[in-house]
């Protein structure tokens, strides 16, 4: 009798979902798909201004800052709405601040001002954040702590999907080549109200759906016990590091994504190819990335989420240098290789540093989701890099981050529940 309970207590703790939370799980994992498609288009346009507006690539790199640093801007609050509103209110915001800025991109896209521009994205950054302060931790705790990585992987795989479709939608936009004042930006209206649109759906879809309200004090009881819980946020080394890890992976991640198009674009890189066909590239990228994710959570049922983040990390360490060489197809099949390494790095860190949070856990996923600003500060200094030197040696300035993610699977996502020493 006690082997059977035994086993049934290890088939309990390898089920992706809880019984009961399949619905919540499946309409949640919507929101990664919604959130994904936006992010994929936002990587083509930085090519896409600089050549319709002039831009340089740093001034390009502020279409990602404006998002990221909605991020950084908005994580603590939507946090603070959600403690008191809870997830599902949480996740309405989210869905209205989305459709809004949605719908301003279409609306303001005659004004041919990059700066307009740059605050519809930001108030579409706002939703987006609340989403993934809602949507991470929601996911991890709809089944057993387990397999709380390998559910938040399962989820951000269908995210991945999204970036796939995000680039192709791209290739609507790259399709205006119009020089006409007030025209050169209009291919972007339809892609943004059909997008406004259908989150708009989504949200009323949310509204009048019943979602369990998860209370991370009844869902971790084997650690309520254990002084540990008590310590505040900033003595939990393993967020603490966590935050920092990332911040440094989704500066790289960013930085991967937004410059692609002009690696394999660009007239000193070689193999170069034809601008219009950038989004094609880019889609690939973010394919192998879905693969990635998907394959990594199928894989996390067996190998540890540390080791598999650990060894990721050396990978793309190691994989970098080799774009940055600019050796012809070698150094694209090698970035390639990036991004599909880079696939597992958020959700498995994401999970990590808020594992055994307890009550904290909703506070603790906001300033994560604030440490995604790396991703806005890191896109402009990599394009300077690459308009001083090439974008080639732009792909150099990703490596010391990969290598902090390293040490984090290590070390820093240890955790020490005993405070007395």
């Amino acid at each position: 009798m006690f082997m059977t309970n035994d086993f049934s207590a290890n088939s309990d703790s390898k089920k992706l979902v809880t019984s009961g939370f399949l619905l919540p799980f499946i309409l949640i994992t919507s929101l990664f798909f919604l959130w994904g498609v936006a992010h994929g288009m936002l990587d083509t346009l930085n090519k896409h201004f600089q050549e319709m507006l002039h831009l340089t690539k740093a001034k390009s790199g502020m279409i990602q800052f404006s998002v990221y640093t909605a991020y950084f801007g908005m994580a603590l609050p939507a946090g603070y709405f959600m403690k008191r509103f809870g997830y599902k209110n949480g996740i309405i915001l989210g869905l209205s601040l989305f459709a809004g800025g949605a719908f301003l991109i279409a609306a303001t896209t005659s004004f041919e001002s990059f700066w307009t521009f740059l605050a519809c994205l930001f108030i579409m950054g706002c939703g987006l954040a609340t989403l993934e302060t809602a949507a991470n931790p929601y996911t991890t705790k709809l089944g057993p702590k387990e397999s709380a990585e390998r559910r938040i992987n399962f989820s951000q795989s269908f995210n991945g999907l999204a970036w796939v479709v995000g680039p192709l939608v791209g290739l609507f936009i790259y399709s205006n080549n119009s020089n006409v004042e007030g025209e050169k930006l209009s291919s972007m209206i339809l892609p943004y109200s059909v997008i406004g649109g259908v989150v708009l759906l989504v949200a009323l879809l949310f509204l009048f759906t019943k979602l369990p309200e998860i209370k991370e004090e009844e869902v971790t009881p084997e650690v309520e016990g254990n002084r540990f819980i008590s310590k505040p946020l900033i003595s939990q080394k393993h967020f603490v590091f966590g935050v920092i890890a990332q911040f440094c992976y989704v500066a790289a991640q960013t930085g991967v994504f937004s410059y692609l198009i002009n690696f394999v674009t660009d007239v000193n890189q070689n193999p170069h190819f034809d601008v219009s066909k950038g989004p094609y590239f880019l889609s690939i990228g973010f394919a192998l990335f879905m693969i990635g994710r998907m394959s990594g959570s199928f894989l996390m049922k067996s190998i540890k989420a540390t080791k598999m983040l650990s060894f990721y990390a050396l990978i793309c360490a190691l994989l970098l240098p080799v774009v940055s060489l600019n050796l012809g197809w070698t150094s694209l099949i090698a970035l390639y290789g990036v991004f599909f390494f880079m696939s597992i790095m958020f959700p498995t860190i994401f999970a990590l540093g808020i594992k055994d949070l307890g009550p904290k856990t909703k506070k603790a996923s906001s300033f994560l989701v604030m440490s995604i600003v790396g991703g806005a500060l890191f896109p402009p200094v990599m394009g300077l890099i690459a308009d001083k030197f090439n974008m080639s040696v732009g792909f150099f300035a990703p490596i010391p981050f990969f290598l902090f993610i390293l040490w984090y699977a290590l070390k820093g996502s240890s955790i020490k529940t005993n405070i007395g020493g």
